[in-house]
């Protein structure tokens, strides 16, 4: 049986940094990867793109993001931080760029550039690298691993880094195995549930309007009549319903709002206008168009994809004059444009969510190392732990820093 000071299983961005860094401070390092090629989930991040963390430098404001569980993260986030992920990449040749919202992308390419960052990091860091290895059995004894077996043969080590990832991303092998490793072990676990994921909605129309871009609108969450939460930016329908980035970020409230009753979206088009004034601009749209069809007259306030779901939904003729429009007709195309309902009927599984929520419980976790507290030679890193936040570079960002920091406490210890 070979033995390494350093084990680490699962080759995500946490495990790639934790195996990485620890070969680095002269770790002998093996890190076992069950699929044929590193960084399968990776890839499919940001589009395809790979939002590679956010600009905030502040680990304090960083970590507010996670919500109550943030604070467990500055440790990471001091070890290595936002500006270290950036110097790391453009360090070897990948330069970044801040968009829209904090948001960091490389500057030229995709996530398969980043993928390779990470797979020529790992091998001139010296770390012997074994995919198609999925881990069989781990052996405990004395509240320490002793031995972990795949397919093919047996390993040990003085210290084992779990870094598996969550329940997203089904197709890349995320199958929960580390989660079940841990919960057998002794450790608490926050039931894993699907997190960023679009939502389903009971209105059929959304299909004819698949993956139109709403940008720059307002969303609120209604749950028995009261606003819970709500979101400013970007969306889109998709053929079940409504997706996009502040979808993905209401999509855990929303989860939970349907726990306890009826949910509804509602969808403000304009909401730099307020309804009074966006009523005297849909006046003035009509008188324009006085003598013409009620259909011909919408063009000036809405993309021509929208247009006929509106005339439908507002239940005004399409042949009806404009000047022969009722002030209730017209209340009701006010409201079509700054509150459309929408009927959440659910959201989506593990298959649509980008990321997994819950995980090993902080409180079995010490966070200034990422050991664990139940089993004195073992360390997580990325979605296995209780950590998860909004879209943004917030969670990738997660996985480095705790990769990093598992990884240089396992050569320490």
């Amino acid at each position: 049986m070979k033995k390494y000071d350093v084990i680490v299983i699962g080759g995500g961005p946490a495990g790639m940094f934790a195996a990485g860094f620890a070969a680095q401070q002269g770790a002998s390092v093996l890190l076992l990867e069950k699929n044929r090629h590193c960084g399968a989930k990776l890839l499919m991040t940001g589009k395809g793109r790979c939002n590679v963390t956010h600009d905030e430098d502040d680990p304090r404001r960083f970590s507010e993001v996670f919500g109550r569980n943030g604070k467990a993260l500055l440790t990471a986030l001091y070890a290595f931080g936002v500006a270290d992920t950036v110097n790391f990449f453009e360090q070897r040749g990948l330069p970044l760029k801040v968009e829209r919202g904090g948001r960091i992308f490389p500057a030229k390419g995709s996530a398969g550039d980043v993928q390779k960052v990470l797979d020529r990091f790992i091998q001139e860091a010296g770390v012997e690298l074994r995919t198609s290895s999925p881990v069989k059995q781990i052996l405990f004894a004395d509240q320490k691993i002793v031995a972990i077996e795949t397919a093919s043969e047996a390993f040990s080590a003085d210290q084992y880094i779990i870094a598996t990832g969550g329940l997203s991303y089904p197709e890349t092998g995320c199958n929960g195995d580390g989660y079940r490793w841990a919960k057998r072990t002794g450790h608490a676990l926050v039931a894993p549930e699907p997190a960023l994921v679009p939502v389903q909605l009971a209105e059929a129309w959304t299909a004819d309007l698949s993956d139109f871009n709403l940008k720059n609108v307002h969303i609120a969450l209604q749950h028995n009549g009261r606003v819970v939460t709500d979101r400013f930016g970007e969306a889109f329908f998709t053929a079940a319903g409504i997706g996009g980035p502040i979808i993905l970020d209401m999509s855990a409230a929303i989860r939970d709002a349907l726990k306890r009753g009826k949910v509804t979206l509602l969808l403000d088009l304009k909401p730099a206008v307020s309804a009074e004034l966006f009523d005297k601009r849909l006046q003035r749209e009509l008188a324009v168009h006085s003598n013409r069809d009620f259909r011909n007259s919408l063009a000036g306030l809405l993309p021509k994809d929208m247009i006929p779901l509106f005339i439908r939904l507002s239940q005004i003729s399409p042949e009806k004059k404009c000047h022969s429009i009722t002030k209730q007709e017209r209340s009701t195309l006010l409201s079509l444009f700054k509150s459309l309902e929408l009927t959440v009927t659910g959201v989506g599984g593990f298959r649509k969510a980008i990321i997994t929520s819950g995980g090993v419980s902080l409180k079995d976790i010490d966070m200034r190392t990422m050991r664990s507290k139940k089993i004195n030679n073992l360390y997580f890193a990325g979605e296995m732990v209780d950590l998860d936040a909004p879209t943004g570079g917030y969670n990738l960002q997660a996985c480095w820093s705790t990769g990093y920091l598992a990884g240089i406490s396992a050569v320490e210890a």
